[in-house]
């Protein structure tokens, strides 16, 4: 058995003080991952109306939220956290942000000037997480 400084020499896992930015960074993106997830599950028809994110896309897209987030949330809460594991966080979260963009640029859907605003908003901030993240796997 390999203790996890040896582990992270091979760079599969990390462990101790050298993970705690990245696992710091995960925590919080599993946190705010699942209150927006929650936020649009419970205020669906609010948010809807406010946005213009159309109903039937914030009820599974708010599923999908809390699933996502309970997942990295377990994650970073190993002792040992997943080196390919972390980065395929980061590479969703670049995802998540490209599409935010996509649906503005595109006008997927009717988004209101405040629902425009959001989108950005939180893919902006979605960005800052996958940089804390991308710095916290570089430095584990």
């Amino acid at each position: 058995m390999m203790t996890p400084e040896a582990q992270s020499t091979q760079g599969h896992s990390v462990g101790g003080d050298r993970a705690r930015l990245l696992r710091l960074a995960l925590k919080l993106d599993a946190a705010a991952t699942g209150a927006l997830g929650v936020i649009a599950l419970a205020a669906g028809p609010l948010l809807a109306g406010l946005f213009g994110i159309p109903l039937v896309a914030l009820r599974p897209g708010g599923l999908i939220l809390v699933a996502y987030a309970a997942a990295v949330w377990f994650g970073a809460s190993r002792p040992t956290l997943s080196r390919p594991a972390a980065g395929r966080v980061v590479a969703l979260n670049l995802l998540w942000v490209g599409g935010s963009v996509v649906v503005v640029a595109t006008g997927w859907f009717p988004l209101t000037t405040p629902g425009i605003a959001f989108v950005l908003a939180q893919a902006v901030a979605v960005d800052l997480v996958a940089d804390l993240q991308f710095l916290g796997l570089r430095r584990a």
